[in-house]
């Protein structure tokens, strides 16, 4: 429940988006899609600020996005199905990015895609689209042209190991291995628990094989969602979604994870809140590697006055300073999200900025009335202590579809 001070700061961050001068060329800019619709925005760092410039229509709901190396072209996966839903349409799309602006020009066809996708990345040399499904649990590969344009998937020799409910893949910093991060499933409606796991694959000339299956014991109370890579050491930080925790695990020269993390922390403020509705969410490494941000998410709702409205929780951006000689992540923040479900969040790459995106409104308790916390994009400063500093709210309408990706893209 919310009490009447902290529902009026969640909305006291709203603000009306401020004017630029046109003749500001960002070197970053940040999309984020509601539904179908993928929206540019340019980025003031020095006043926390977001410009909406444009956007495009993908031709389904936006899964997620990748830049290619280059920083010429984005990668979008799309589909209109979703959980509970099988859908029909799944493609991946290419898009020219214009290196002064970032807008977004369609980029050769769309390729089919086998079922829903959930994440998509493209390998360190350019020539690879990696795209991960989770139900099925999947991954496939299609190489990328000179041109920058999507081709035919690459047929895969052995059956691989892509266990339950993968949810991101990624290659290795050497570009020798690529990892599927396997969420798994909480055991619900009389069905058992499903494990998590970190599928690792070597990874050639577009050819998965399998190497390991890294989790602890047989896999149950380990939820994986997504990792990222420290920018200069051999550290790996994984976001455990369904146990709110933090996995670090060294990665060897030959980029193969070591089986057994070398830290786990939580992340949530309050431990009690840990319950089925809350998960961790996405986690980026700040570019200078000093510090970790992770979300925590929740959007798990009660029955109040015969109204659907949120039952509480956490949603919040938990903030880590890492030691520099041994990786371990300290919890020095968790600073409030300002609107429900923190799915995605991107890092300007100066390191200033961090913008979150929450994935839909919901109805909250004040006292005895309901009120909306809207859907939105939140921008927070970042100190040279690594702690968040909230500026502002951006509301977004998110009533053609959820706000379900955003990322930070650095243009050429």
């Amino acid at each position: 429940m919310l009490n009447r001070r902290t529902f009026t700061a969640l909305l006291a961050g709203t603000v009306a988006a401020p004017r630029m001068s046109s003749a500001e060329t960002a070197k970053s800019v940040f999309y984020a899609s509601v539904g179908p619709e993928l929206a540019l925005y340019e980025i003031d760092v020095a006043e926390a600020a977001l410009q909406k410039r444009g956007t495009v229509t993908l031709p389904a709901n936006v899964q997620y996005a990748w830049p290619h190396p280059s920083k010429r072209y984005l990668y979008v996966v799309s589909s209109n199905g979703g959980p509970g839903s099988t859908g029909s349409t799944h493609l991946a799309s290419a898009f020219r990015l214009d290196p002064e602006t970032g807008a977004l020009q369609a980029h050769g066809e769309p390729r089919s895609l086998p079922s829903r996708p959930i994440h998509t990345s493209v390998d360190a040399s350019g020539e690879f689209l990696l795209t991960a499904y989770n139900h099925p649990s999947n991954v496939t590969v299609h190489r990328i042209g000179a041109d920058g344009t999507i081709g035919e998937p690459l047929s895969q020799a052995g059956k691989l190991d892509t266990g339950i409910y993968a949810h991101q893949i990624r290659t290795t910093p050497t570009n020798r291995t690529a990892i599927l991060v396997t969420r798994g499933n909480n055991a619900a409606g009389g069905k058992p628990e499903d494990p998590g796991a970190l599928k690792l694959f070597a990874f050639k000339n577009g050819a998965l094989e399998n190497v390991a299956s890294i989790a602890p014991g047989n896999g149950l109370g380990f939820g994986p969602r997504h990792l990222d890579f420290h920018p200069s050491r051999a550290w790996v930080y994984v976001s455990i979604e369904r146990q709110n925790q933090i996995y670090v695990y060294k990665l060897q020269p030959d980029g193969v994870l070591d089986r057994e993390p070398i830290f786990v922390k939580n992340t949530l403020a309050d431990r009690a809140n840990h319950s089925p509705d809350q998960g961790a969410g996405p986690i980026h490494v700040h570019p200078n590697g000093r510090f970790v941000y992770v979300t925590n998410r929740n959007q798990g709702e009660a029955d109040y006055a015969g109204k659907k409205i949120f039952n509480g929780g956490e949603n919040n951006v938990a903030v880590f300073s890492l030691d520099q000689q041994t990786g371990e992540p300290t919890l020095i923040q968790t600073i409030e999200g300002h609107g429900i479900h923190l799915r995605t969040f991107g890092l300007d790459p100066g390191g200033s900025l961090l913008v979150a995106a929450s994935i839909r409104p919901i109805p909250v308790r004040e006292g005895d009335e309901v009120k909306t916390l809207t859907a939105g994009l939140m921008v927070y400063r970042i100190g040279g202590d690594g702690k968040l500093t909230f500026a502002r709210k951006y509301d977004i309408d998110t009533g053609k579809g959820q706000q379900f990706w955003s990322g930070m893209i650095t243009l050429a």
